[in-house]
């Protein structure tokens, strides 16, 4: 049944997009003075978890670079390079110049050195989860970088934004912005009946059960795709020739919560202790979460901080915050929706 595993992979890139054309079309003319050897237009991608922001950064700059000779590119996931050194190694190591650098003994500065030295062909740069860096001085590095475009991919524009100094924020202001909305469930449909026909032998799978997927996964596209992959999964363990709406039934909790298992993998030290005291604790105010957070770790991080990671799980549907405020209270998402 299936024929192609990767396309059935959260991080495929397909070769056409879906109902995405006007976001494309958008972040193609930021990055097309590239293409007359001029550097493109910083490029800020908004939008919810799973709407296909990574997906056309991903396409689009792919789309590039069969059109210009000389260029480069890198991404990086700033949810796991949250770094400044890691960052800058990261773009380095794009363009191959990390042979001798040591992560414990190198300076950054050396790393910095590096690139504004670099005058190869053109850069681009996808910095996914920017709001994740823990030093955002490191994109002032970068925008002063000659031969450099960035794409910068968040949720929320405020997510970032309230976390940068008025002299990165000046600079960004003038952004090219890409809005992304979560997906119709057609259109998830249509994503869906593409994913099918590159990965599972024909009719393997019919419209309607191709709809229950997406009305499950309400708009997410890493979820939907998640629920198919696991369908595929059960309907090959099963020796079926076709995904069953009973085998989609009993595949959307299991394809819900690899999504999210996956998202509470990425989380970092002080993230997954956030995690773990919810999980343990059930509901909790920010102060009372903050206070048995600083009592186990040795180390805290601001409450600033704090909030932007308990942001960050919300929008990836591992907690649930209620309220506003004072009257704001979080707690582990223990459902499957």
């Amino acid at each position: 049944m299936i024929t192609d595993a990767r396309v059935l992979q959260p991080e495929f890139t397909p070769q056409e997009v879906e109902h995405r054309n006007q976001e494309v079309n958008v972040l193609s003319n930021a990055l097309k003075p590239i293409m007359n050897q001029e550097p493109g237009e910083t490029t800020l991608l908004l939008g919810p978890s799973g709407a296909g922001k990574t997906c056309i950064a991903r396409f689009t700059t792919e789309r590039l670079r069969e059109n210009v000779l000389d260029i480069n590119s890198q991404y990086i996931n700033c949810w796991q390079d949250y770094t400044r050194f890691r960052v800058l190694y990261r773009i380095l190591e794009g363009i191959g110049q990390t042979v001798d650098i040591h992560r414990r003994s190198t300076p950054k500065d050396e790393l910095l050195d590096r690139l504004c030295n670099y005058d190869g062909p053109h850069y681009v740069i996808i910095l996914d989860e920017v709001d994740q860096l823990e030093d955002k001085s490191v994109l002032y590095d970068l925008y002063q970088m000659r031969g450099l475009t960035a794409i910068l991919i968040t949720n929320r524009e405020e997510d970032l934004f309230s976390h940068l100094d008025d002299r990165l924020t000046s600079r960004f202001e003038s952004s090219v912005r890409v809005n992304f909305d979560k997906y119709h469930l057609d259109e998830l449909v249509s994503i869906l009946e593409a994913r099918a026909r590159w990965g599972l032998s024909e009719r393997a799978i019919g419209r309607q059960q191709l709809a229950l997927i997406a009305d499950a996964a309400a708009g997410d596209a890493r979820i939907a795709i998640g629920i198919l992959r696991n369908a595929a999964r059960q309907a090959d363990q099963q020796g079926t020739e076709m995904i069953t709406t009973d085998i989609v039934e009993g595949a959307v909790p299991d394809g819900r919560a690899e999504v999210r298992r996956k998202a509470a993998e990425k989380l970092r030290k002080h993230q997954r202790v956030l995690f773990e005291i919810l999980t343990d604790e059930g509901e909790m105010k920010p102060g009372e979460l903050y206070d048995e957070y600083c009592r186990r770790v040795d180390d805290p991080k601001t409450k600033r901080t704090v909030r932007n990671y308990l942001q960050k799980m919300e929008h990836y549907r591992l907690i649930i915050a209620d309220g506003k405020k004072r009257a704001r209270t979080y707690r582990p998402r223990t459902d499957l929706s």
